[in-house]
């Protein structure tokens, strides 16, 4: 067996102390447990190590969440790569934008590689160190426990050894009796020799307890001024290190995915694009309907959500008039007769008595002036600029004239209700008839808006109605 030991570095000797050592250190708690023995406490390095343990605990959780983070950063970048390699595929050579896909989903693959790369880096191997310096404190925790049982050990013996030392007289050590059988058989004349013997004896117990306190001692303080140093650094560590982790991580995350919006940006533009050149391909440059995906690329950023488009909702606005002044689009041809009822039409040629109101009482041309002035408009320049009298079907069947408003182009009625998010916009509810007029300026007209004022309110207020701009896409023209 000490062949074997030495070979393996421990002597016989050496096993048998160890062996020792852990016989007295069991002995010991249990005399501690039991109440025979009192026992070494510090109760502020008993809570430094609960913080200790509370810290490791923490930080190994942290560390199992962050690896299960990347993890799926990493399934994501393969997911996120396997999408866009599909799209790569089926996106044809004559499509528009075809080399601007294949950029960017390549520029997608390298911005999941370096976000992931960068968790690696500054979040994960940083996480690896701060937590590597936990077992080895560990370890010396544990071992300054079993260094503070054999000091209480060594303290116990030193204090039993002394309980029979009672000093007499002349300081001197009195023996009151004999102290075994040999001394009882031993002659009168060597009793003296063996009681020097039994002194000496005692003196040299006395003096290896002694030494073992001391040498106990010593080694319980250089472990345990380490640790009492070591502990509040490292639980007081804790914050910064937090800090720093999470903010490199909200950092990296954060210019991804500003990047990676950028390309999602660029890949829509790209496909409104292309979809408006396939619509433009099938029904050709005039007539083309708006699509879905078109309009609302018009739409602005942070646009009212009150008027977004929402499944059996209204449509979307067009830009708003605040935003962009493009050119004004040709204004459509004002034409008094267009719908007008053909029996309604006066012909210039026709003799003058001829009445349109009623064919039996026929009226003189002045007469017809002086009555129904307004009844056929002119088809002058300045006929936008006056008033209008227009025949609207009364209820009763017959037809009577109502008074437009300066510049009246036509009615619309409203098919959804639209709120108004400006102070030069008109307010308006599904089923409202809206009278279409002029722009005051034709250069503030912008593409998809028109000005207008509710037919009730002009008929109420006349001049003083409310006119604003209104989406058109939100009516339909009578």
């Amino acid at each position: 067996m000490a062949e074997m030991g030495i070979g393996k570095g421990v002597t016989a000797g050496k096993l048998a102390s160890n062996v020792q050592k852990k016989l007295t250190r069991a002995q010991e708690k249990v005399m501690q447990k039991l109440g025979k023995a009192d026992e070494t406490r510090d109760v502020a390095f008993e809570e430094g190590v609960i913080n200790f343990n509370k810290q490791y605990t923490e930080g190994s959780k942290l560390q199992k969440d962050l690896r299960a983070y990347l993890t799926a950063v990493q399934t994501m970048h393969e997911s996120s790569k396997n999408l866009q390699e599909c799209l790569v595929d089926m996106y044809e050579p004559e499509w528009y934008g075809k080399d601007d896909v294949d950029s960017i989903a390549e520029d997608s693959d390298v911005l999941w590689t370096d976000y992931h790369q960068k968790l690696v880096d500054h979040a994960l191997i940083s996480m690896d160190t701060y937590l590597g310096q936990f077992p080895d404190i560990k370890s010396r925790i544990a071992k300054r426990d079993r260094k503070l049982v054999d000091y209480d050990s060594a303290r116990h013996n030193y204090s039993s050894t002394h309980k029979g030392k009672k000093p007499g007289k002349d300081g001197g050590i009195k023996i009151t009796k004999p102290a075994s059988l040999l001394e009882r058989a031993t002659p009168g004349w060597a009793q003296g020799i063996l009681s020097a013997h039994n002194i000496a004896q005692s003196s040299l117990s006395r003096n290896q307890a002694e030494d073992e306190l001391e040498r106990a001692q010593k080694v319980f303080e250089e472990i345990n001024v380490d640790l009492q140093e070591e502990l509040p650094s490292l639980w007081n560590s804790r914050v910064g290190f937090y800090v720093s982790t999470f903010q490199s991580m909200a950092g990296f995350e954060e210019k991804f995915h500003k990047e990676m919006a950028r390309l999602d940006q660029n890949l829509y533009d790209v496909l409104v694009k292309l979809e408006q050149q396939d619509v433009s391909g099938m029904a050709g440059n005039s007539g083309a309907p708006t699509t879905a995906l078109a309009r609302r690329s018009e739409l602005p950023r942070g646009s009212d959500a009150v008027n977004s488009l929402s499944p059996a909702g209204p449509p979307p606005i067009p830009k708003s008039p605040s935003k962009l002044r493009p050119a004004m689009p040709p204004r459509p041809e004002s034409s008094p007769c267009r719908d007008m009822k053909p029996e309604n039409i006066i012909s210039l040629f026709d003799a003058p008595d001829i009445s349109v109101t009623s064919p039996t009482q026929p009226l003189s041309w002045d007469m017809w002036e002086a009555d129904t002035p307004t009844a056929v408009a002119a088809p002058t320049a300045t006929a936008l600029e006056e008033s209008h009298v227009v025949e609207t079907p009364a209820t009763n069947g017959a037809s009577e004239t109502m008074e437009m408003p300066p510049g009246f182009l036509y009615k619309v009625t409203t098919m959804h209700d639209y709120a108004a998010n400006d102070s030069d916009e008109l307010e308006m509810k599904a089923g409202d008839i809206v009278l279409v007029v002029t722009f005051d300026n034709p250069e503030e007209q912008d593409e998809g808006w028109l000005m207008g004022m509710k037919e009730e309110d002009w008929i109420q207020n006349k001049g003083s109605a409310l006119k604003g701009v209104f989406p058109e896409n939100f009516t339909s023209r009578l």
